[in-house]
């Protein structure tokens, strides 16, 4: 619609929802050429003049774009990992406003703790004054010129509006789910008094244990000694084992009183070698009774499991990548006989032999701990229940993911390979060598 030929009065919100919502659809891939002649229409007369009601149409758009992501499975930290990576990093801090902007809609009971925790990870809180309009308030925040402003938003508005059908997760808001996904009453207190408008973040994994773990983590990161490397993995590795076991034991023993099934979380994975790195992850999964399935248009895996095995295998996982990229770069750049440049199958085969034998030693360290677990509480009790939760992974993972297929990742070079197995090894998550706390 060109404005200059209504035949009366000023352009309506309604008027730009339209143009707006025609423009972001043509602006979907790379080229924005049609979002920086949209947003070229949108400053010149009649609408310079009416800059709220450019603004009101912006938000009215970028909200029904997110409306449409939730339902097609995507999640607050999905779309702001896709926008940092196909998007200008001011477009990812639009996209965070813009996630207040929504929860702010729906009743806080209405709200999965899940999600409200990934919307904390990102600091989304509405800051803005509510009696104007969101967009003129941001670009001031950004510094940024109102032409190129809308390009930008329009651009990412055009990738929202376009996203592929992904698995659900977690209920979006609004949803019965959403409200019935709520563990306690206490998960669903009131919002914090900052004024963000985001509820506060529920209880999960004990967050005592889980900072014994990190600051393990770190230190294994951290250490320039193999050795010390090694025993802060492995006792990482024992506490999240352990800890995963006991408690389902103790949900075992109240007849499941309290205990979700299993659920699922996406882990994102930075370029390059990501079909290497995601074999990781899968590696990590399963040796803690979890799938993973590995998303090759977007870079990341979804990790399917019970809650506490989900958190082990994300936080285990980042750790293991930090370790092996550096161990990576470390043996700097390859060349073979002819001066010819073998870097990148070098770290290709690297990361794929380093994937491989960290699930060796996981499945290791995990048998030991099962072991001394079960000698515990009894073989006869642990088996059954873990039995059980294998079982509602594996017809989880079966409904959202019927028609998996197996990618082959190549390895071509065999310095490469060797070279991954040594630096595996000196990550050994052996938990029989296993620091005492």
């Amino acid at each position: 619609m060109r404005f200059r030929d209504r035949p009366k009065g000023d352009p309506t919100v309604a008027d730009v929802v339209a143009v707006l919502q025609v423009a972001a659809d043509r602006s979907a891939g790379e080229n924005t050429a049609v979002a920086r002649s949209c947003a070229g229409v949108l400053v010149r007369e009649p609408l310079d003049g009416l800059p709220d009601v450019v603004d009101r149409a912006v938000e009215a758009v970028g909200l029904d774009a997110l409306t449409r992501a939730w339902q097609s499975g995507w999640q607050p930290l999905d779309l702001w990992q896709l926008t940092r990576r196909r998007r200008p990093s001011a477009a990812a801090g639009y996209l965070v406003d813009l996630l207040a902007a929504d929860t702010v809609r729906y009743a806080e009971a209405s709200i999965a703790p899940a999600w409200v925790v990934q919307l904390r990870r990102l600091g989304s809180e509405f800051w803005w004054l509510p009696a104007r309009p969101h967009f003129g308030q941001w670009l001031a925040r950004a510094g940024m010129d109102r032409r190129d402003g809308l390009e930008l938003v329009i651009a990412l508005l055009g990738m929202l509006r376009r996203l592929p059908g992904m698995s659900e997760l977690i209920p979006p808001p609004g949803t019965p789910a959403a409200g019935s996904a709520r563990t306690s009453a206490s998960s669903a207190a009131a919002s914090s008094a900052s004024g963000s408008g985001i509820p506060s973040a529920p209880a999960g994994v004990d967050p005592k244990m889980l900072t014994r773990v990190r600051a393990l983590l770190a230190k294994a990161e951290s250490t320039e000694f193999a050795e010390e490397a090694d025993a802060f993995f492995a006792k990482a590795q024992e506490l999240m084992t352990r800890y995963s076991l006991e408690r389902a034991m103790l949900f075992a023993d109240g007849d499941g009183c309290g205990l979700a099934g299993p659920g699922g979380r996406r882990i994102w994975l930075d370029s390059p070698y990501v079909s290497a790195k995601s074999m990781l992850i899968g590696q990590v999964a399963s040796a803690n009774r979890a799938k993973a399935v590995f998303h090759t248009g977007f870079g990341c895996v979804t990790v399917l499991g019970d809650e506490v095995d989900l958190e082990l295998v994300e936080v285990l996982s980042t750790a293991l990548l930090v370790h092996a990229s550096g161990a990576m770069v470390a043996a700097g750049r390859q060349l073979d006989r002819s001066g010819q440049s073998r870097t990148k199958s070098f770290r290709q085969s690297f990361l794929v032999s380093y994937a491989t034998r960290i699930g060796e030693r996981l499945t290791a360290a995990d048998a030991a701990t099962w072991e001394a677990v079960a000698s515990e509480l009894g073989d006869d009790r642990l088996l059954p229940v873990l039995v059980a939760r294998t079982q509602e992974v594996e017809k989880l993972y079966e409904t959202l993911f019927p028609r998996v297929r197996a990618k082959r990742v190549s390895v071509s070079n065999d310095s490469g390979w060797g070279a991954g197995r040594v630096a595996a090894d000196l990550a050994d998550l052996d938990v029989r060598r296993a620091v005492r706390s």
